[in-house]
C-alpha cells in the first residue's frame, strides 16, 4: 500500500471544488480545507475525514481512499444544503482529476447523510466519496 498519494488527492479534490463555478456560487465561495478562525458563514463546505485501504497488486502500489466533504448550514430546512451537496457531487463524480503524484483511477459517490445537529438549528450533510488511486510515477 501507499499512502503517498493522499496529499495529492486532497489537493486535487479541493481545487475541483473551489474551481467549480456552480458550487462556488451556491456556497458563496465558502469552501474550506480547514475552517478559518472567527465567525463562519451561514452555509459552508469543508473537507472532512479520510480512510485509506491497500489496493496494491503486481502492477504497483495503490489505495482506496474514502473521504468526506461536508455541507454545514444554520439556514432553515435542508434545501440549500442539498443543492450545494448536489453541486459537490457533480464537481467530483467521474471527473478526471489531475494529481501531482500518482494517478486517479476512479472517483465515485459512496453515500450521504443529512442530519440536524445540536438543538436542531444546524444542519449538516456529509457526502462520502471513494477514490481509487495508483501511486505511479507521473510522466
Amino acid at each position: 500500500m501507499s499512502y503517498g498519494v493522499s496529499a495529492a488527492l486532497q489537493e486535487a479534490v479541493f481545487q475541483a471544488l473551489v474551481n467549480d463555478a456552480t458550487l462556488a456560487s451556491l456556497a458563496d465561495g465558502a469552501i474550506y480545507d480547514a475552517l478559518p478562525p472567527g465567525n463562519l458563514p451561514s452555509l459552508y463546505v469543508t473537507l472532512g475525514p479520510e480512510q485509506a485501504r491497500v489496493r496494491s497488486d503486481r502492477s504497483g502500489h495503490g489505495a482506496w481512499h474514502r473521504f468526506t466533504v461536508s455541507v454545514v448550514t444554520d439556514g432553515a430546512g435542508f434545501l440549500a444544503a442539498k443543492q450545494v451537496a448536489a453541486a459537490i457531487s457533480d464537481a467530483l463524480v467521474d471527473q478526471d482529476l489531475s494529481l501531482s503524484r500518482g494517478r486517479l483511477a476512479g472517483l465515485h459517490f459512496y453515500r450521504a447523510r443529512a442530519q440536524r445537529e445540536g438543538t436542531g438549528d444546524l444542519r449538516r450533510i456529509d457526502l462520502t466519496f471513494r477514490a481509487r488511486v495508483d501511486d505511479t510515477p507521473n510522466p
